[in-house]
């Protein structure tokens, strides 16, 4: 989405004229239903009457296209500026400008393509302004269809307008030469080498083509981490980091390497909601980790993504015992001594439990994993504590990092690239189910496919639909049905009935895991079968354990189904009105169907059995 588009000779107009914020800041609200900051708006002020200076040049042509504030599809990231025109040669050019006020830059040792400056009033490791053009680019180049049917060069730089370059200094040291070669860097004198590098490139002005040509585009299907698993182990960059993603992959490298010099103990928690990329950076750092020979696993407390991986991998490069080894569950460290692992990355660290196993074998698990470790790695969302058992919480990592002396450290994921890449989406859904008042409101204007069917059979037509073009949507339920077909799973024997529409559980029968295997469409999974994976359209049935009564969305533990084992220690409680009990179950009932909505990389479709909470999420709407 361009928020602002006009060609070179309008551009410069409403800059002279002074309408070019009220016309940008219209657009943002118009398009992205939110109002603008203040500190938002003294950038544009700042950068834009620069670039208008810079391309206020003869020999750029007039009809060059200019866009401001490119929001990046299926992510909540932007890009400052654009130019489009042509070269010399009558092919399609592009340059990709990231504007920086920054004055100061300092070194961050030991990391690679960050750096510490002020911005947003805090002093901040970052980026390389380089880095992130960049990246912005690539992740353009690998999802827009016109870029690549039309080859339209992307050409990334980064203008300091403010920033004076000084002896030595950091932000052109030769650890950034390879990204600097890749996106140009120009500061306050550079205005001419500027000029001279948009000259280079365009020769001939578009009339906005190549920007309405990125901007219509299709995109090509999202990445799937469990489809790119075995490219990640041979270390192919199947996902570039940005942003805050690439600054906390940075700091957790640093800090493991120190612990294998020092011997001392570190803790990270990585704080993060849904589709921030938590697993990506994970499985980045297990591979890094074990390319610079430090010991290394991942560790999940549910087994479906450690299934789907292995799956993914067996039979490959790998020994079925190596691949055991590299995901492992978190309660296999009961008996491990002290510091054996260089690094543990615990991912879903929320869904981690006290006890481990049947027989409840163990102390804690956070406090195994920790003790196993030199550099242990906790990522988090708080919000998506499903079960009695889940005691993972920053406060509980925390309380045993300082009972063994580590250092610890907590950071937050915040980019979204799930859910259309819209953070609107994810609001709406903690104010619609209650969890937690937001600004957003509505839907209106977010790039999700979201919908509501009164008809449980339609539901189920749609992602059929869905499923046909990649195996990569399913029907999910919240557990307010008994699995009577565990025992029997014969044909016939359906567990969610509502009229006349019936579908089973998903069984444990296939040799492959819910998300892959391509019958799975064919019935419905729980919370256990999908958290901590991604489907590209998600069909979410929504239970009688959530309601809409008196303009309230209620919980009804009630309604669960008996062989839930979710709230098991809690029922009993409940019925005696034991008001922390009655808290957690609705916080874990709000919980599972926020994580069940956010599992899908394209779409939501939802079905309530409740005609009252329907009506309530269509009125949420709008």
């Amino acid at each position: 989405m361009i928020i602002y588009e006009n060609d070179k000779t309008g551009f410069i107009k409403d800059v002279n004229s002074g309408l070019y914020v009220e016309k940008i800041e219209r657009n943002v609200f118009e398009k992205m239903h939110r109002k603008t900051g203040e500190s938002e708006i003294k950038s544009w002020m700042n950068s834009l009457i620069r670039m208008k200076d810079i391309i206020d040049d003869d020999e750029i042509p007039e009809d060059v296209g200019v866009a401001v504030e490119y929001n990046i599809p299926t992510t909540s990231k932007r890009v400052d500026f654009i130019l489009s025109g042509y070269n010399k040669n009558k092919e399609m050019e592009t340059l990709f400008v990231e504007l920086k006020q920054w004055q100061e830059v300092s070194e961050v040792k030991n990391q690679d393509d960050v750096v510490r400056t002020v911005t947003g009033r805090a002093d901040r490791v970052v980026t390389h302004p380089s880095y992130q053009v960049w990246s912005y680019t690539e992740l353009l180049k690998n999802s827009n269809k016109n870029i690549q049917l039309n080859n339209i060069r992307l050409n990334p730089c980064a203008y300091l307008h403010n920033y004076r370059i000084k002896e030595n200094d950091p932000i052109t040291d030769s650890k950034f030469n390879n990204i600097i070669e890749k996106a140009p860097i120009f500061t306050i004198t550079d205005r001419e080498k500027l000029k001279q590098y948009i000259k280079k490139h365009i020769k001939y002005g578009d009339k906005l083509l190549s920007l309405e040509m990125i901007d219509k585009s299709e995109l090509y299907p999202a990445k799937s981490l469990q489809d790119n698993i075995l490219s990640m182990l041979k270390r192919n960059p199947e996902f570039i980091m940005i942003d805050e993603q690439k600054v906390i992959y940075e700091q957790i490298i640093d800090l493991t390497n120190k612990s294998k010099i020092d011997n001392k103990k570190r803790v990270i928690i990585v704080k993060g909601g849904p589709g921030t990329g938590k697993t990506v950076v994970a499985i980045n750092l297990l591979v890094q980790s074990l390319n610079m020979g430090i010991f290394s696993s991942y560790v999940t407390k549910n087994s479906a993504p450690r299934e789907v991986f292995y799956q993914k991998l067996k039979g490959k490069d790998f020994t079925q015992k190596y691949i055991k080894g590299l995901f492992m569950g978190s309660g296999s460290f009961i008996n491990t001594p002290s510091n054996s692992y260089g690094l543990l990355i615990c991912d879903e660290a929320h869904r981690l439990n006290e006890k481990s196993g049947l027989f409840s074998y163990g102390e804690n698990q956070i406090k195994e994993i920790i003790n196993a470790a030199k550099t242990s790695v906790f990522f988090i969302d708080e919000n998506q504590i499903v079960t009695a058992k889940d005691i993972g919480s920053i406060s509980e990592i925390k309380k045993w990092a300082d009972f063994v002396d580590a250092e610890c450290y907590e950071t937050e994921l915040t980019s979204q690239f799930r859910c259309g890449g819209s953070d609107g989406y994810l609001s709406w859904i903690d104010n619609t189910l209650q969890i937690k008042e937001t600004a957003n409101y509505s839907l209106e204007g977010i790039s999700y496919d979201f919908k509501i069917f009164e008809d449980p059979k339609k539901l189920q037509e749609a992602i059929l639909d869905k499923n046909k073009i990649n195996n990569k949507s399913r029907l999910v339920a919240g557990y307010c049905w008994d699995w009577i077909s565990k025992n029997d799973p014969i044909e016939g024997i359906n567990d969610i009935v509502i009229d006349d529409f019936e579908m089973q559980w998903n069984l444990n029968q296939s040799k492959l895991p819910f998300a892959i295997d391509d019958t799975s469409v064919n019935q419905i999974g729980c919370i256990h079968t999908c958290q901590g994976l991604e489907f590209d359209y998600v069909g979410v049935i929504i239970g009688d354990d959530l309601r809409y009564e008196n303009n309230n969305v209620i919980t009804d533990y009630t309604k669960k189904a008996k062989t839930d084992k979710s709230l098991n220690g809690l029922k009993g409680l409940a019925k005696k009105n034991n008001l922390e009990a009655l808290n957690k179950i609705d916080l874990i009932i709000r919980n599972t169907y926020r994580t069940l909505m956010t599992r899908g990389l394209k779409g939501c479709y939802i079905y309530c059995t409740d005609k009252n909470l329907a009506d309530y999420f269509k009125k949420c709407l709008n």
